[in-house]
């Protein structure tokens, strides 16, 4: 029998999953942080060898047993990282054949039936990544509003608060976001709201998203026009890989990973529009298993082995192993963030 393994390393924790040819999860493993931006490439080794381990034990395998193995690596951004983020992962003795790719990538391969198309991330910040039919590769930047991208929940707090500020020296309308956030900080006033932000004795941060959506939904046309704009630059990174990849008349899924989506129709209507417009054919797509699982159909892809078949039989197996209900008899419920 044949074993493969996935890793998805992440900003705030990591995860790997083994299973067989036949799709059947063996093992998880589980860690913190390995972005090298957040932990450095130490950091990074020090994730993989966690996690693979963890999962290796689970499983009762070695890494001999591995047949082939893919990473999708949170900070592996540019062409320069490839040979560090190689070499961390070559810290694990790794006998079969590999592939790293940025981490939007294993969740189009979880996300997307085709297993190709288009991944758009909005969590704390945002991503988009895709691949044609082909395996080209194309994408957006990654990093946020240094280079113009927005839509994920920090960009979206960020410019609330620029409305609020915008109300309070009257260069824009009132808005109930104004006392909605001096009730999340416990400012005594507007005035005393902004003072703290920019001294930095208050903080409102990605966290405060879903209060920028409640007071959208309560019907405020500030809030509701910060959400519109978030919706409709999401869907600019999406038509910028669209246009480098020649998909516009394709029929493709658009992968959505992240909680910022959560936030419904106020954000997806406008984001859907504004990609229908140039690419109607576009299907939108809620990642509902989690990324690792991608990671694992990279890694039988880097054997040489079509996965699509094993895909559904995968994401199944990986669904009741992460419910308790692991179909090898073993308890994995403890074993996944």
């Amino acid at each position: 029998m044949s074993y493969f393994l996935g890793v998805d390393i992440g900003g705030t924790k990591s995860h790997a999953m083994i299973a067989d040819a036949d799709g059947r999860v063996l093992g998880f493993g589980h860690a913190g942080a390995g972005n090298h931006e957040v932990v450095g490439y130490e950091g990074l080794a020090a994730a993989l060898g966690a996690v693979t381990g963890a999962a290796l034990a689970q499983a009762g395998l070695t890494a001999a047993d591995l047949s082939g193995a893919g990473f999708g690596v949170a900070g592996y951004d540019w062409p320069c990282e490839r040979q560090p983020t190689l070499e961390a992962i070559a810290t694990l003795g790794l006998p079969c054949p590999l592939e790293a790719v940025n981490d939007t990538i294993i969740g189009l391969l979880a996300g997307a039936e085709q297993g190709w198309g288009v991944a758009l991330v909005a969590g704390t910040s945002n991503n988009c990544r895709g691949w044609d039919r082909q395996g080209n590769e194309g994408r957006v930047l990654g990093n946020g509003d240094a280079f113009g991208e927005y839509g994920g929940a920090v960009e979206i707090v960020t410019k609330a608060i620029q409305e609020v500020g915008k109300a309070w020296t009257r260069r824009g309308p009132q808005t109930a976001l104004s006392e909605a956030f001096v009730e999340r900080t416990g400012a005594g006033d507007v005035a005393d709201l902004l003072e703290g932000l920019s001294q930095e004795l208050y903080v409102i941060n990605a966290a405060a998203a879903p209060l920028v959506f409640q007071v959208a939904e309560g019907g405020d046309p500030v809030a509701r026009a910060v959400i519109r704009w978030a919706g409709e630059e999401l869907a600019s990174l999406v038509l910028g890989v669209v246009r480098q990849l020649n998909l516009q008349s394709e029929a493709f899924d658009v992968v959505m990973v992240g909680s910022t989506f959560r936030g419904g129709p106020l954000l997806l209507d406008p984001l859907q529009a504004a990609v229908h417009a140039e690419a109607p054919q576009a299907r939108f797509v809620p990642l509902t298993t989690p990324p690792v699982v991608g990671a694992v159909l990279l890694g039988m892809r880097a054997a040489g082995i079509d996965a699509a078949n094993v895909r559904p039989a995968l994401i199944a197996s990986a669904q009741a192993a992460l419910q308790g209900q692991p179909p090898n008899g073993g308890n994995m419920e403890d074993s996944v963030e």
